[in-house]
């Protein structure tokens, strides 16, 4: 089920959003501050925030970096007044997903909805990988460690593929050695492998996740105590 929670201090407006946007296996919860919203956040898997930027105990642009250094792959629509190209320009830069501006249709409002949770859903049928305060989107070759984003070079990308596609498994140096250097050559150092985990592991921050096993090879562990 999904779970939508709208964020605006404007009561009849925020009841009106609800009852515009609910439907069958659909839940929204309705926040009037920051406060709450944050709240909510913790006991609840929120889909989607539908967003207003001026609200009384804070800047809904402030909340919307919070949001995304969370769960960047959490679609974030911004619904406010401000609304210059400028204004929009920096919401979208700074990471929401859609921004609309008041005064607004309520159809077009749902259709965006609906849009943004379609995307959401592809994208979690793919090639997402969430681990603790790491994603990565293989398919779109983003990846991001606390909530920023890590450049990784192609090898990186198949090494890190390989690692959590299999973890709690340990990959033997050889087989990720075979897997990863495909171009073809006869000989691959095995020193360039150690080189590429040590990247790898500096990039993304993951120095407890990426582990070394022994004579063997390496794993990510599939929990991080």
């Amino acid at each position: 089920m999904d779970q939508l929670l709208i964020v605006e201090d404007d009561r009849e407006l925020n009841r009106g959003l609800c009852k515009a946007l609910k439907a069958e296996n659909r839940q929204v919860i309705s926040c009037l501050n920051l406060k709450n919203a944050r709240e909510q956040l913790l006991c609840s898997k929120v889909s989607l925030v539908l967003l207003d930027i001026n609200l009384p105990d804070g800047n809904g642009l402030d909340f919307l970096a919070e949001l995304k250094s969370a769960d960047p792959s959490r679609p974030v629509i911004l619904l406010t007044a401000n609304d210059t190209d400028m204004d929009i320009v920096n919401g979208l830069e700074q990471g929401a997903d859609d921004y609309i501006t008041k005064p607004f249709s309520l159809s077009v409002l749902r259709a965006r909805v609906n849009t943004q949770l379609r995307k959401n859903a592809v994208c979690e049928n793919s090639q997402l990988f969430q681990c603790d305060r790491f994603v990565f989107d293989f398919e779109k070759m983003q990846f991001w460690a606390d909530g920023i984003a890590v450049e990784l070079s192609k090898t990186e990308q198949k090494l890190l593929r390989l690692l959590v596609e299999n973890q709690g498994n340990t990959m033997n140096r050889s087989t990720l050695i075979d897997r990863i250097w495909t171009d073809g050559a006869e000989y691959v150092d095995e020193n360039a492998l150690s080189v590429t985990i040590k990247r790898l592991r500096d990039k993304l921050g993951a120095k407890d996740y990426i582990q070394t096993v022994y004579a063997i090879g390496y794993t990510w562990v599939k929990k991080h105590e």
